[in-house]
């Protein structure tokens, strides 16, 4: 299992959710996927996308209006 970090930091939506998307495709199966974002919008966008994925998937504010995202690649 490896942790890959996809620094989208200062990049609005949806570039952020296509970036998670692409990344997710070169990934294995149980790799995780830590996303760095400081738009709001996009944790809404990639956690949705990712439910629908069928995605296990954590969100956490590491600081005031920055997040990680976690996407755990599970299929």
């Amino acid at each position: 299992m490896a942790e890959v970090r996809l620094d989208c930091l200062f990049e609005a939506c949806p570039i952020p959710l296509i970036k998670t998307m692409q990344r997710l495709k070169v990934l294995n199966q149980g790799d995780v996927l830590i996303v760095e974002t400081d738009h709001s919008c996009a944790t809404k966008n990639i956690t949705e996308w990712v439910g629908k994925q069928k995605l296990l998937c954590q969100v956490v504010e590491v600081s005031n209006g920055e997040w990680e995202i976690y996407i755990k690649k599970v299929r």
